[in-house]
């Protein structure tokens, strides 16, 4: 089984890296990493060209790509619409077109932000999308031209949403920084959604694999929260594993109270019902997933 997987440096690659099993449905596996740079054991692949992804999956014919790649400065993006697309969508479409020819699979990681946030309930994986801005735009582009190229029976796309680890950019570890450096956080309690924890999105991208489930899906941890619920939550489970000795207050500021470049839905909870299921791999709680994380980053 030879898996090609993007983005390796990224906090899910670096994840799906240390998770990795030695076989995939009895099989063993060899996995081709690719970054950017390349360099300690990867293939440096540039996701804004794509000749160079239908060259390397031709060259190689896996029998899956996990693109855990993508452009994700969700702000950036509104001043870089071309770039966030020749990464987010352009990629995804020239992996799946390659896929197509050479007989593999591919295993498109998505996001919540596809969705505008206005039903206020949790949304499924068969609901129409509609992004607000260019980065959800961009990804929403990418599962179509996915789903263009590749049988339905070839392709799996995984939506996720507020993804954080114990490395790379997230809001956890950027939270812990600031609350180590300030005496007062503003942080938005209007915007609803669910952390994922990028060891238990891992596990679900190898289930993937490993029973070979296709179609469209939602991964989260369970629960829901707000970016404020999250950084309370943050603030205290730091203190108790003694990464913070005087946290910082935290206040619950709107919307509106903190512009930004790009709209964010108001609420994007994913329904992870039929995935869980799929994948038979029961929920965590963000709150429990949060803790462990913690643990990693202490360690």
């Amino acid at each position: 089984m030879k898996v090609i997987l993007t983005g390796g440096a990224g906090q899910l690659g670096q994840a799906l890296r240390r998770s990795a099993s030695a076989a995939i449905g009895g099989r063993a596996m060899e996995l081709i990493t690719t970054t950017r740079s390349g360099g300690e054991g990867a293939i440096a692949l540039d996701l804004a060209d794509a000749a160079a992804c239908r060259a390397l999956v031709e060259e190689y014919q896996p029998d899956w790509v996990i693109n855990a790649g993508a452009y994700t400065a969700v702000d950036k993006a509104e001043s870089e619409p071309e770039l966030a697309h020749a990464v987010n969508a352009d990629a995804p479409g020239a992996l799946a077109e390659a896929l197509a020819s050479t007989g593999g699979r591919l295993l498109q990681v998505s996001t919540d932000f596809v969705f505008n946030g206005a039903q206020g309930s949790p949304y499924r994986p068969d609901q129409p999308v509609d992004p607000l801005g260019v980065y959800g735009a961009s990804k929403a582009a990418g599962e179509a031209a996915a789903v263009a190229a590749l049988p339905a029976d070839r392709l799996c796309l995984l939506r996720t949403s507020w993804v954080y680890g114990p490395v790379g950019k997230n809001f956890l570890l950027t939270m812990l920084r600031l609350m180590a450096e300030r005496d007062q956080l503003g942080v938005v309690a209007d915007q609803v959604g669910c952390p994922t924890a990028t060891a238990g999105l891992a596990g679900a991208c190898w289930a993937v694999l490993q029973q070979g489930v296709c179609g469209m899906h939602h991964w989260s941890d369970a629960g829901a929260a707000s970016w404020y619920d999250f950084a309370v939550a943050i603030a205290e489970l730091g203190q108790d594993a003694g990464l913070l000795t005087n946290p910082a207050r935290i206040q619950p500021i709107t919307t509106a109270d903190y512009p930004t470049p790009a709209q964010r839905p108001s609420y994007s909870l994913l329904d992870c019902t039929a995935t869980r299921e799929a994948l038979q791999l029961p929920p965590l709680h963000w709150r429990a997933a949060l803790q462990r994380v913690i643990s990693d980053v202490v360690a």
